[in-house]
C-alpha cells in the first residue's frame, strides 16, 4: 500500500505537480486519474533540445496549444469587431486609408522632444 507522501514524492520525481484531487483511494490502494493522451511528433532538433534541457514537453505543448487557441479567438473577435464597424460606418475609402496610414506613421515616429 502506498501512502500519500510516497505518491507525492513519486509525482515530484516524474515532474508532475501534486494535486490532491488527482489522487483517490480505492480498496486500500491508490490510483491516479490521467488526462487523455496524444502522441505528438517533434523534429529531431526540438526533441534534442527538450531532452538536453530536461524540459517538461507535455507542459510546453499544453501552453503552446492554449496560446494558439487564444490567438485564434482574438483574431475571430477582431474580425467580428471590424465587420460590425463596416456595417455601422461603411467600407473605408482610399482617403480614409491614407489618413489612417498617416496617423500610424506619426505614432511610430520617434519623439522629437522629451517630456519633462
Amino acid at each position: 500500500r502506498f501512502g500519500r507522501e510516497r505518491v507525492c514524492r513519486a509525482l515530484h520525481r516524474t515532474a508532475l505537480t501534486f494535486n490532491p484531487s488527482r489522487i483517490a483511494e480505492s480498496n486500500g490502494g491508490v490510483y491516479i486519474r490521467r488526462m487523455p493522451r496524444m502522441q505528438v511528433y517533434l523534429p529531431a532538433d526540438l526533441y534534442k533540445v527538450i531532452k538536453a534541457r530536461r524540459l517538461p514537453a507535455s507542459e510546453l505543448l499544453q501552453q503552446a496549444v492554449r496560446s494558439e487557441l487564444r490567438r485564434l479567438e482574438l483574431l475571430a473577435e477582431t474580425d467580428r469587431y471590424v465587420d460590425g464597424l463596416v456595417a455601422r460606418v461603411g467600407v473605408p475609402t482610399p482617403r480614409d486609408k491614407r489618413r489612417a496610414a498617416a496617423v500610424v506613421d506619426r505614432v511610430k515616429a520617434p519623439a522629437k522632444h522629451r517630456a519633462g
